[in-house]
């Protein structure tokens, strides 16, 4: 069996364990590159180039095509989230029933646009294609807590509140 010297953690963090286990039950696999992302993003809360280039090397992958990857699919960041977030669901069913006008309220009062997060480091906000509460449309998710049937005072209000504290 060929062994490869496999780079050191980027650091003592735990959470650098849950990411490697993630390389180790795909048996270090290229093929493993998109879901070992997902476990860094959802352990870090985004990915900063120093994540990508230790699973780029891990997983014997070219750090362009791991940076390809990152960029390609919406769901990675390459930014830290906000304490708060708040996603906006822009499905069918949500956009008829009038989240573009939940969208344009939140980047009204926040200043900054679905992606961003407010200098602060406040919020963030984001919006996605469905969350499948269709039924109760439109809906928004705060801290991923599903708000249906949103209007934009309450979503005004949300907001306001996360801002007061």
């Amino acid at each position: 069996m060929l062994y490869v010297e496999r780079p050191p953690l980027p650091s003592d963090d735990k959470r650098w364990r849950i990411v490697s286990g993630t390389m180790r039950k795909h048996g270090y696999s290229r093929n493993a590159l998109i879901e070992t992302l997902h476990t860094v993003q959802s352990s870090f809360g985004y990915l900063d180039e120093p994540a990508i280039r230790f699973v780029a090397q891990s997983l014997r992958v070219p750090l362009s095509q791991a940076y390809g990857v990152v960029t390609f699919y919406h769901f990675f960041s390459l930014k830290p989230p906000g304490k708060h977030t708040c996603t906006i669901c822009l499905g069918t069913a949500c956009y008829i029933k009038g989240s573009d006008k939940l969208v344009a309220e939140a980047e009204k009062l926040l200043h900054i646009r679905p992606g961003e997060t407010t200098p602060d480091g406040e919020v963030s906000l984001a919006t996605v294609r469905c969350v499948g509460d269709c039924g109760r449309a439109p809906v928004a998710l705060f801290d991923g807590e599903l708000s249906a049937q949103m209007e934009p005072a309450r979503l005004a209000q949300r907001l306001d509140d996360w801002r007061a504290q």
